[in-house]
Formats: C-alpha cells, sequence, structure tokens
C-alpha cells in the first residue's frame, strides 16, 4: 500500500508466443516472457509467485499447459491478475461478462428468474 492507503500500482507482464510478445512490444509493454510449449507451466508460476506483477497477459496456449492446481489458482488470483488472451493463430474460449464477473469480483450478473 502507498502512504495514501490504496494499493500501489504493479507492474504487468505478458507471456506467450513470439507473435503475441512481438505485438505486446510493438505497444510500448517492456515486461514480456517468451515461452514454448516446454516452459509454459514453469515460467508461468514463476511468474505467478514472484510477487512483482499485479497483471499477468498470458497466451490461452500456456493455459492448456497448466495443470488443474495452476489454473483454478489463476483463476482466483487477484494479486497478480490473470488474464488469458486468444492465441495469434488458433482455438480460443470466450468468457462471458457474467463469468468474468463472478470471477473477478465474485458477484453474479445473473437475474434470478
Amino acid at each position: 500500500m502507498s502512504a495514501s492507503g490504496s494499493l500501489a500500482p504493479g507492474r504487468t507482464l505478458v507471456l506467450g508466443e513470439r507473435q503475441l510478445i512481438i505485438g505486446f512490444q510493438l505497444i510500448g509493454m517492456s515486461d514480456v516472457l517468451e515461452v514454448t510449449a516446454e516452459t509454459a507451466a514453469a515460467k508461468f508460476q514463476e511468474a505467478m509467485t514472484k510477487g512483482e506483477f499485479s497483471l499477468l497477459i498470458a497466451s490461452e496456449s500456456i493455459k492448456a499447459k497448466l495443470s488443474e492446481t495452476q489454473r483454478l489458482n489463476a483463476e482466483a488470483s487477484l494479486k497478480p491478475l490473470v488474464v488469458f488472451v486468444p492465441t495469434p493463430t488458433g482455438e480460443y474460449e470466450i468468457e462471458s461478462i457474467d463469468q468474468l464477473a463472478k470471477r473477478i469480483l465474485g458477484v453474479s450478473l445473473q437475474v434470478p428468474t
């Protein structure tokens, strides 16, 4: 916390394939880490536990390489907040606004019927 009592802003890390990393570098991101299928789970876990980052932007392909425990921890984590983005090529899962609000805020947007 800062002296004013609010949370201090943290750094953002992008993890993913070369194409994804280059795209984020082009918009000015400096904390990027290229991972391969072999290094994805270990590098992701290292970033989660390092404590340096408040936001992790990770390729959807990394999610597939994580253990169930790692995926659950990532989905429940608020520091760092983890956002999976679609891979530059391939399939991706779309998270609904309701699912996102439930995961991030802990509230349901569904109206009871």
